[in-house]
């Protein structure tokens, strides 16, 4: 039992008046491809793994309303039907798998991001309590350091590095919304995945990537 002095202590504890909800953040996606061509379809799970930091900023006295701003990464894997080949030159290029000629188990190519998020925040939270609703809506750029397809089937399995057409620079709108940990997540790309060097024959390959999923706040 807590003695009166103890409890007195408890009563009187100062309430921070000015708290941020500075975030450490955890996402995991299904990837979608969007504007994709009509002969190119999607198989298999194509997953999305994101992780990073948000700096929260008040903007209202009550600061249930927020601007942030932070760095992460993203790793983002996608299979479909399209394979990424490459010549002995080095040259590469795309075309349709035909199933009738051709089997594979797998077929995908990958993209590694660091990521800068910027939102707008707005949550129930209050100094006192730290379990809230939230909506969460902002835009994410980010870069692509990295990249690679992987191609596993007949008649022989094909790995590349770097893709060369992979649009370096990658920026989409966020919304994000959900209580306590637990949030759901989407992420729409405003620009293509690839490049106008991507093409199926001479058709610009224009898909874009449509991210779905739930994102996970830890203070």
């Amino acid at each position: 039992m807590l003695s009166a002095q103890e409890e007195l202590l408890l009563e009187t504890k100062p309430i921070d008046s000015i708290y941020k909800e500075d975030q450490f953040y955890f996402g995991i996606t299904y990837n979608l491809i969007g504007k994709k061509p009509s002969s190119m379809s999607q198989s298999g799970f194509s997953g999305g793994f994101h992780f990073g930091y948000t700096k929260d900023m008040p903007i209202n006295k009550r600061r249930n309303k927020a601007i942030g701003i932070g760095l992460g990464l993203s790793l983002n894997s996608f299979n479909q039907n399209i394979q990424i080949a490459e010549d002995s030159s080095g040259n590469q290029s795309f075309q349709l798998i035909n199933q009738d000629e051709i089997t594979f188990t797998k077929n995908k190519f990958s993209t590694y991001i660091v990521e800068l998020p910027i939102e707008y925040r707005w949550r129930t939270s209050t100094p006192e309590n730290y379990k809230f609703w939230r909506i969460y809506t902002g835009f994410k750029i980010g870069y692509v350091f990295a990249s690679n397809s992987k191609f596993e089937g007949t008649p022989e399995n094909v790995k590349i590095k770097t893709i060369d057409a992979v649009n370096n620079l990658q920026y989409g709108l966020t919304f994000g919304a959900g209580y306590n940990t637990w949030n759901f997540y989407l992420y729409y790309a405003l620009n293509p995945i690839f490049n106008d060097s991507a093409k199926i024959g001479d058709t610009v390959i224009e898909a874009n990537a449509i991210k779905v999923g739930s994102m996970f706040y830890i203070l």
